[in-house]
């Protein structure tokens, strides 16, 4: 008699495989960035915060003496945190809002442009994949130095007998690298924006039209609330990135003048491998993680909800 049963027909035995298959499929796919996670991610931060309880050193082998809490007391006790604490924070305000406003405001212009959008996209991204050394350099010794910069030479053109010294004056040392960050970093922010507006439905801009809407009105009441999530994206992102900052300021002021533009991480890298404490450079690296941490999580929380009230 022959067998009912198709060769392609399913067994169940070979359901049971498949079903089993299909099971491991997504650990299978999850297992390599759970590694990377375990081992870039986690790794590091549990080392981090155990290496904080001892007095570690770069001068001898493992995490050194037990000490417990008096590297974190120490810290929060220490004048030289906090007023880098303070930098860094002042920081990210001169970049974060310059950088998620005029990025969004141009990719608003940009957007209208119906031919050569491309080449306008390249433009104001080209900048960004300029390495962090080259721009420092291009500033400091072409646009921003004293007597033969550039910056000096268009304020004496308008009259300015006595321009300010960029990156040697502590009034100004600030302003000059969020400035150079603006206009090095605007690019990847314009793109995200830009990307957000073609996502946009053209016949809700037409809609908006027809009920009588101006430009201005329809970029006010319909722009940018459908923009409220990239808004959102972009911010955290570049409130992240200013925290972290370090390269520019380091190779365009080394921190100066007078310690007025030294951020925290600088302040991590010269505890920790200048003067060999690793203990307590990783505990100032703990407290610089749960700044970020909390700012994000508040931004986060500030958003989610004004979206409920709306």
């Amino acid at each position: 008699m022959a067998s009912t049963v198709g060769t392609g027909a399913l067994t169940p035995d070979r359901t049971r495989a498949r079903e089993t298959r299909g099971r491991l499929a997504g650990p299978a796919l999850v297992a390599p960035f759970a590694l990377f996670y375990i081992v870039f991610l986690l790794g590091p931060l549990l080392y981090t915060f155990v290496a904080g309880f001892f007095n570690g050193s770069l001068l001898r082998d493992g995490f050194g003496s037990w000490v417990g809490f008096s590297n974190y007391a120490d810290v929060l006790g220490d004048s030289e945190f906090w007023r880098t604490l303070k930098h860094t924070l002042w920081f990210t305000v001169l970049t974060t809002i310059p950088l998620v406003l005029l990025a969004l405001g141009l990719a608003i212009l940009a957007d209208r442009f119906v031919r050569g959008r491309w080449f306008i996209r390249f433009a104001f991204f080209a900048p960004y994949v300029i390495p962090s050394a080259s721009v420092s350099l291009i500033f400091m010794w072409g646009v921003l130095a004293d007597q033969t910069g550039l910056a000096q030479d268009w304020l004496k053109t308008l009259g300015v007998s006595s321009p300010p010294s960029w990156l040697g004056d502590p009034n100004w040392a600030m302003w000059s690298l969020a400035g150079v960050t603006v206009w090095w970093t605007i690019g990847f922010n314009f793109v995200l924006y830009l990307a957000g507006l073609q996502e946009i439905p053209r016949d809700v801009h037409e809609a908006a039209a027809m009920d009588g809407a101006g430009p201005w009105q329809r970029i006010r009441h319909v722009v940018i609330p459908m923009l409220g999530r990239t808004t959102t994206l972009v911010t955290v992102l570049q409130i992240v990135a200013s925290l972290k900052v370090f390269d520019q300021i380091y190779m365009m002021t080394g921190g100066g003048p007078d310690g007025s533009t030294r951020p925290t991480l600088q302040y991590i890298v010269d505890t920790g491998f200048t003067d060999g404490r690793t203990g307590y450079a990783s505990v100032v690296s703990l407290f610089l993680f749960l700044v970020i941490l909390l700012i994000s999580l508040v931004w986060f929380f500030l958003v989610r909800r004004a979206e409920k009230e709306s």
